[in-house]
């Protein structure tokens, strides 16, 4: 029993990691984008990469005038999501 426990523990604590580093990318794309990073380095284009694939569903909806508006929503959204989902997925997993 107690080794059934501890793999869902485990479990959780994998899916609450990968929520937290999803929305880490997103929200340091809103950073780099805010503090107008270069497009040309080589981790700017990764993270921004990744943040397009991650927020590819919320990157769109909104369709503010103001270019960095669109940005933090955007983004921002799918970040909070993620988080949201995959801690409470997590917390589910720790419970049974």
């Amino acid at each position: 029993m107690s080794r059934y426990r501890s793999g869902s523990n485990s479990a959780g604590t994998v899916i609450a990691v990968v929520a937290d580093v999803m929305a880490v990318i997103l929200g340091l794309w809103i950073l780099m984008y805010l503090l107008d990073a270069n497009p040309g380095n080589s981790l700017v284009q990764f993270v921004h990469d990744a943040a397009d694939w991650l927020a590819g569903w919320s990157r769109d909806l909104f369709t503010f005038d103001e270019a960095w508006a669109r940005v933090v929503a955007g983004y921002g959204l799918a970040a909070v999501v993620y988080l949201f989902i995959g801690h409470a997925i997590a917390s589910r997993v720790h419970r049974h």
